[in-house]
């Protein structure tokens, strides 16, 4: 799940023996984990293995997988944000507010809510940079300003998403499921994508005269993926077909891969993480890399905003609580190192996984909140742990 950050210009560092191993058994451990808890809910209550549950947790899933995303390229930076939680609760509230209240398209108000995010964070990563102001601040107090403000912006009510009794754009986003045969055609060219980057990452590593796996060992991953990938097309289509969330998680995911292990950029994210003066001394423009990292946050915000409010079916003063929590143990969970330079895409979509399930599955359990909140500060206690050991060696 992991890979070790790559210096602009260098090949990539390789992991010595003793922090393979260690990175060897905490994947272990993780698999183990998520297991576990499918066992677990699959036993304590059947409907959590029903297709129609599956498809919702898609849906949780994609949600939470999306933001943690964003907060992969804030991590690695060696910078926080705590201030996503209620910019997810906001800006899904204001394109809510701008359909309801003022009759504006959904497009029309969707666009305008990720545009006026994208300024947002923009203005706090530049604040963050060029003002010296540490991000644990300034995020910290986005969210409080941004919840506050979510509350002015709905006046402390329930603001649907939709007129009664109709669907519009921003309604769909959850509520509509890609056709069953177009979900095969979409499986297919997703594994056709994952054997290319396979077979390019291996020909880059050969062109840099860098050890590589057997083929067949790579043909062999490339089989395990389009085998799962297949079996979740196939589990969806036993209810209604692949919910749309899934689409949007799959295409933001690919993005986020493609920038961040191939292109500039990308390896500039995980240099600053690495050694932020040794990046400056190298001629990395620092500011600019971080702004754009806070810049595409804010554009995930949204995303991730306008679809926690169309699964909710209205912008309530609940949305998006506690959701920065969730997306950074996603990310931790995922093996993203808090001290930056390190984390991948495969990882937080894992992490984001175990966080979904458990979550799901206490949620089908009927658990108490407060017996919620315990569960998921102890994972993401655990995680912490994990990679804190795995800092140590």
């Amino acid at each position: 799940m992991n890979t070790e950050p790559q210096q602009p210009g260098k090949a990539p560092v390789e992991p010595g023996p003793r922090a393979s191993a260690r990175i060897a058994w905490r994947d272990t451990s993780m698999m183990i984990a998520l297991a576990a808890i499918f066992v677990f809910f699959a036993v304590a209550s059947p409907t959590f293995v029903s297709a129609r549950n599956l498809s919702n947790l898609a849906v949780e899933l994609s949600i939470t997988a999306v933001l943690a995303l964003g907060i992969l390229m804030i991590i690695v930076t060696s910078q926080v944000d705590l201030s996503v939680g209620s910019g997810v609760g906001l800006f899904g509230g204001v394109a809510a507010i701008l359909v309801f209240e003022h009759q504006l398209p959904a497009t029309l108000s969707m666009l305008i809510a990720l545009v006026a995010a994208i300024a947002v964070w923009t203005v706090m990563g530049a604040l963050i940079v060029k003002q010296r102001v540490p991000a644990f601040i300034i995020t910290l107090a986005g969210l409080l300003v941004f919840k506050g403000l979510h509350w002015k912006v709905i006046h402390n009510e329930t603001i649907p998403i939709a007129a009664a009794g109709t669907d519009n754009a921003y309604s769909l986003l959850t509520t509509y499921f890609i056709p069953k045969l177009a979900g095969y055609v979409i499986a297919a060219l997703i594994v056709a994508a994952a054997a290319w980057a396979r077979v390019s990452a291996r020909r880059e590593r050969i062109a840099l005269g860098l050890e590589v796996e057997p083929l067949s060992d790579t043909y062999a991953r490339v089989l395990v993926v389009g085998q799962l990938v297949f079996l979740f097309v196939i589990l969806c289509n036993q209810y209604r077909g692949i919910p749309l969330p899934a689409a949007i998680l799959g295409l933001t995911a690919f993005v986020v891969w493609v920038v961040t292990q191939h292109t500039r950029f990308g390896r500039y994210l995980y240099a600053i993480g690495g050694n932020e003066e040794a990046a400056r001394i190298s001629g990395i423009p620092v500011d600019r890399v971080v702004i754009g990292a806070f810049a595409a946050m804010g554009g995930l915000v949204a995303l991730t905003g306008f679809m926690q409010t169309a699964y909710s079916g209205a912008s309530t003063t609940t949305v998006g609580s506690l959701m920065e929590l969730d997306a950074i143990a996603a990310c931790v969970i995922g093996g993203t190192s808090l001290r930056g330079g390190r984390g991948t895409v495969t990882g937080v979509l894992f992490g984001a996984l175990l966080m979904a399930s458990l979550l799901n599955g206490m949620t089908l359990m009927a658990v108490s909140p407060e017996t919620k909140l315990i569960a998921r500060g102890l994972v993401l206690a655990v995680a912490v742990w994990m990679d804190v050991r795995l800092a140590r060696g």
